[in-house]
């Protein structure tokens, strides 16, 4: 009997609270102060998914062949009504993938399943952001994870 080996295709790690402060406040002063301006108010800094309804989804790409998930940045339109307070604001997608290789190297390809209108990508979506919802809908964190101060020239400056 032939047994093969998986091999591991773990690319991150575990990061120290110097690093989080670190790349959350370069977002902040690099980012988000140019997006909130370019939107006309607070774009949003987190999104909120619970453990219970992440484990579900990464159960559900791994049944269809998963092996990793590509975390895509991402912005709701200005004329989003299903949730009209998200929009404009900046969000997260999740999208199921298989490593593949090919003649241009290692890919991770997008996975689709067969749905009602035929196939579909096989992603999440609609977290709780922070803002509008820092903590005061009943669900999803009460976004303290550190401050910035932000200058934002002739505005003066924003604590965020």
């Amino acid at each position: 009997m032939i047994k093969y080996q998986k091999k591991s295709v773990k690319v991150g790690s575990y990061v120290n609270n110097a690093h989080v402060d670190t790349v959350i406040r370069t977002y902040k002063q690099e980012r988000w102060v140019h997006n909130t301006e370019r939107i006309g108010k607070e774009d949003s800094l987190s999104c909120w998914w619970s453990i219970e309804e992440l484990q579900e989804y990464i159960e559900t790409a791994k049944e269809h062949g998963a092996d990793g998930i590509k975390i895509y940045f991402a912005a709701y339109p200005e004329n989003y009504g299903k949730e009209p307070a998200y929009a404009g604001r900046q969000t997260l997608v999740l999208v199921a993938t298989k490593q593949k290789e090919s003649e241009f190297g290692v890919q991770n390809k997008d996975i689709y399943v067969d749905g009602e209108k035929g196939a579909q990508i096989l992603a999440y979506n609609s977290p709780v952001l922070c803002p509008p919802y820092c903590g005061g809908k009943g669900v999803g964190p009460d976004d303290g994870l550190g401050i910035a101060i932000v200058d934002v020239k002739d505005k003066g400056l924003t604590v965020i």
